[in-house]
């Protein structure tokens, strides 16, 4: 049944490099399955920005790239990077400038060990892991404040400084116990710092996690050093629910806790502007990986994962609950699955196991 009287959500798809420009189309066309499901009216626009973008233009989006942008609900991302432009260009002329601009504080990536998934880890089972990764996006160690000093001589010097504000400090930190306090979690709170040897920032970060965490009496809170915040994340696993942590802290951890949880071709994320006064960004963690692109073996789940997290964010919670339930039964099932899940499914099947199960009829909730 279509929607009536309510206008479409209008997507920015920026499918950007190498296996980007594959999994971001699947993941239409599972977005737009359930569309005519749910009635859900959506309106694509396709960006061709990104390294071939940058290669022809010098630039990784046209001067106005923001400005456009910001006619949209949501963005969609694919991957960003290429082997022949520095990580830093690709990243500095496209993916930070939109999280910055737009104010998307809160970078979620949500890492849960699924059945049918097996972790690395011998010892950690199906269903007994699911955390929340709460990172901040704006600030921190991705300030990009600093510079080079005789660059190119053998006295070069580089000074690369961090930024933490009050305020961004604690948006992120508030947002992860607000996160921690509803239905869906386990009301525990994780901050990771690093304040015995970064004695100014990081001690702002725990003097502000105290402060918040007074406000919510209810919620369970631990601070940990990053160091053995990566220990506990192996050892310990399960007992994560919402972890907070600054900008490089949240980055590193996420990819480890998607490798415990069985592989980074799972890991979704969202660029969160809380307050929904810009559009919010949602893309597959995995990155380009250029190794792989266009070869058709792509994991394309990651990329309906990010797709779930944004038909919610966009209010339509049936759509999203229907992709995250296929995806969780193609898993469990086996019954297609990619070289990095230990199988040989291409990308195509994978897909089209997604499809065919939320055209089942009986429809998965």
């Amino acid at each position: 049944m279509a929607e009536t009287g309510m206008r479409s959500k209008r997507i920015a798809v920026i499918a950007g490099d190498g296996i980007g420009q594959e999994v971001i189309p699947a993941a239409i066309e599972v977005l737009e399955a359930v569309s005519g499901l749910f009635g859900v009216a959506l309106e694509f626009t396709d960006f061709p920005w990104g390294s071939e973008f940058y290669l022809r233009n010098g630039s990784m989006m046209p001067p106005d790239g923001i400005e456009r942008l910001s006619a949209f609900d949501a963005i969609f991302l694919g991957a960003i990077g290429h082997p022949g432009i520095p990580d830093h260009v690709t990243l500095d002329g496209l993916l930070l400038p939109i999280r910055r601009q737009y104010q998307q504080y809160v970078n979620l990536r949500p890492a849960a060990l699924y059945a049918g998934v097996q972790s690395p880890l011998a010892a950690v089972q199906p269903g007994t892991v699911d955390m929340m990764i709460v990172r901040e996006n704006t600030e921190g160690e991705y300030a990009q404040i600093g510079g080079f000093l005789h660059q190119g001589t053998p006295n070069e010097l580089a000074v690369q400084s961090s930024v933490f504000t009050r305020m961004g400090t604690e948006r992120a930190i508030r947002y992860a116990f607000e996160l921690a306090s509803s239905p869906t979690r386990r009301g525990k709170v994780s901050s990771i710092t690093k304040s015995n040897a970064q004695g100014f920032g990081m001690v702002l970060w725990d003097r502000i996690f105290n402060e918040v965490r007074a406000d919510y009496p209810a919620i369970e809170t631990e601070s940990i050093l990053v160091d053995a915040a990566t220990i506990h994340l192996v050892r310990r696993p399960q007992s994560f629910d919402v972890i907070v942590a600054s900008n490089l802290f949240g980055d590193i951890l996420s990819d480890l806790a998607a490798a415990v949880t069985g592989s980074i071709g799972l890991a979704a994320s969202a660029n969160l502007d809380p307050t929904r006064r810009h559009p919010s960004m949602f893309e597959p963690v995995h990155g380009s990986a250029p190794d792989i692109a266009g070869k058709g073996v792509a994991n394309p789940l990651a990329a309906f994962l990010s797709a779930a997290m944004m038909i919610r964010h966009l209010g339509h919670d049936d759509a999203a609950n229907a992709i995250e339930a296929a995806v969780r039964s193609v898993l469990a099932t086996g019954r297609a699955r990619t070289a990095d899940l230990g199988g040989s499914s291409t990308m195509s099947q994978v897909t089209d196991a997604v499809l065919d199960t939320l055209a089942a009829p009986n429809p998965l909730t």
